[in-house]
């Protein structure tokens, strides 16, 4: 069976979008993501930040295996430092969710992210997240100039 360029347009979407604000991400509620009441479990919102976070730093070009590789010259990572979270309206299984990620501001070796839950126009989640980026030493690194360039959003 051939592909007939299937794989690139499934990929493609894989990732979500970069948009005017930051990055979009779709994603489905599947049974694993919810517990016993049939609602999403609170740890699971965890990850779909997570994923929403991690495309939007592919799609800008920023991939954590390079990172971790030092393909930069030296070995980084990314870490989350502090997150602040407000559960509005439980996503349930077989929803459709829309990840929203937003760069509010970029110091030093920190950035300040934006996030949203939404199904449909309600917003089931938002939060606020600040990441580090660290050496192998677990010190922070000053963010490079050409990726505040590539966070920072083109609209506010």
């Amino acid at each position: 069976m051939g592909d007939h360029g299937e794989s690139a347009a499934l990929l493609a979407g894989l990732s979500g979008a970069l948009t005017e604000f930051g990055h979009r991400l779709m994603a489905r509620v599947y049974y694993a993501d919810t517990d016993f009441s049939g609602v999403v479990y609170h740890a699971r919102y965890l990850e779909f930040l997570e994923r929403g976070r991690s495309d939007y730093l592919r799609l800008t070009g920023v991939h954590h295996t390079e990172l971790a590789d030092g393909k930069h010259g030296e070995k980084i990572v990314w870490v989350v430092r502090r997150m602040e979270i407000d559960f509005r309206i439980p996503a349930r299984i077989d929803d459709i969710l829309t990840v929203d990620t937003r760069t509010q501001d970029i110091s030093g070796a920190r950035i300040f992210m934006a996030q949203q839950l939404k199904r449909d126009d309600d917003v089931l989640v938002e939060a606020k997240v600040e990441a580090a980026i660290i050496g192998a030493n677990g010190r922070p690194r000053r963010f490079p100039r050409e990726w505040v360039a590539a966070f920072m959003p083109r609209a506010r």
